[in-house]
């Protein structure tokens, strides 16, 4: 299995301290369709993607 570094982006860090920058932004928009996201977040289990859909107001259930 892959291993996934989304827990410690960079650009990630810049969402979670200033969600409106421009780097927050548009790290936010980026997850709508990474791959490197879309298999990390999958391979969370369920509480932890529920926290990630709160925190991030993600819609994908």
């Amino acid at each position: 299995m892959a291993e996934h570094t989304c827990e410690n982006c960079t650009m990630r860090a810049k969402y979670d301290k200033t969600p409106k920058s421009f780097a927050g932004r548009f790290w936010r928009w980026h997850i709508n369709f990474c791959p490197g996201w879309k298999g990390y977040f999958n391979s969370l289990d369920e509480e932890k993607k529920e926290a990630l859909r709160n925190r991030y107001n993600l819609k994908k259930r």
